[in-house]
């Protein structure tokens, strides 16, 4: 999969994510998870940590690594790391004195920024140990990406019984993906890798969802091809999507359009013709509006979605937003 730029112009706003505020009332499952849950953490366009519904200031870790090492401990929290694993993985070069002290400096400032209020000798409640191993006891912690997941893998149990349920699941999903998982990490290997499977896994439900909404919604659902080529342009999926989003809108020469970038993106970046299921698309359309090859869309029939629009509105708002 071909990496888009990372910057801002990717960081793309959830339209529900986890309540900034303590009283903040809860307007969703995930939501509500979120709101419940005395640790939520942030790693999908960003690293933030709430902590009884109040941001943990980024000050109050004392230094990156204790950061580094609460992220990694996040990122592996399925598993029970050992000491060692840990100090070979965020402190490669240290001696074995080096790295133990290190490690065991980044671990207490962890706990003080995550329970500052702790008292002496009592149990951490938040990084555990488990024998001579260490890991996140996740009992009473929300984590954006494994919301994701969840969402993702409620989706495709729905299909094919429940389109509805389905939607609501993969929206959910699309909702939390704000960006790059831990952008801050991009280049460490143990991040990347999860960037990367977080990113196929969020690109797929928008891209599942946008199908789903083509009959109900079509201008949400060439909203989320949108989205979804804006950080892999060469998804296919989106763009056979994407010209079915113009036709039904009643923008043919737009979806002609979309082919043509298609081909260009595929060509650029692989010297590749988009694939016969693309192509037969942009047949099927082309024979059944009668455009012409090439023809380039006129900017009066541009689909505008205007900043702050809603895009799940009713058949008036569509219609006012793609007016022949």
């Amino acid at each position: 999969m071909v990496q888009p730029p990372t910057g801002a112009d990717h960081q793309v706003a959830p339209l529900r994510t986890v309540p900034p505020q303590a009283n903040a009332a809860p307007s969703s499952p995930v939501a509500t998870a979120a709101f419940h849950a005395a640790l939520r953490i942030q790693t999908l366009g960003g690293f933030r940590v709430w902590r009884d519904g109040a941001e943990i200031d980024a000050a109050a870790w004392g230094r990156d690594k204790a950061v580094q090492l609460f992220q990694f401990l996040v990122t592996q929290r399925r598993r029970r790391l050992a000491r060692e694993q840990l100090i070979d993985q965020l402190w490669p070069e240290a001696d074995a004195e080096a790295g133990d002290r290190d490690f065991k400096v980044a671990l207490n400032a962890i706990h003080r920024a995550l329970e500052p209020e702790r008292p002496p000798r009592a149990e951490p409640r938040f990084i555990r140990r488990f024998g001579p191993a260490y890991g996140l006891d996740e009992s009473d912690i929300w984590i954006d990406a494994a919301a994701l997941e969840a969402g993702v893998a409620a989706g495709n149990r729905a299909l094919p019984g429940d389109p509805g349920a389905a939607i609501g699941h993969f929206r959910a999903a699309a909702d939390l993906y704000a960006g790059d998982y831990l952008p801050e990490r991009r280049y460490d290997d143990w991040a990347s890798v999860e960037t990367e499977r977080l990113q196929t896994l969020a690109l797929g439900a928008m891209t599942r969802l946008a199908d789903l909404l083509l009959a109900r919604n079509a201008l949400e659902s060439l909203h989320l091809t949108q989205r979804v080529l804006s950080f892999d342009p060469v998804w296919e999926d989106a763009w056979r999507i994407q010209m079915q989003a113009h036709r039904a809108l009643g923008n043919p020469a737009l979806a002609i359009r979309a082919w043509q970038r298609c081909a260009e993106v595929m060509d650029r970046e692989f010297g590749l013709e988009p694939l016969p299921a693309t192509r037969a698309v942009y047949e099927a359309i082309r024979r059944a509006d009668a455009v012409p090859e090439g023809r380039r869309p006129s900017p009066r029939t541009a689909t505008r979605v205007p900043p702050g629009a809603s895009i799940r509105g009713n058949e008036d708002d569509n219609g006012a937003d793609h007016a022949p």
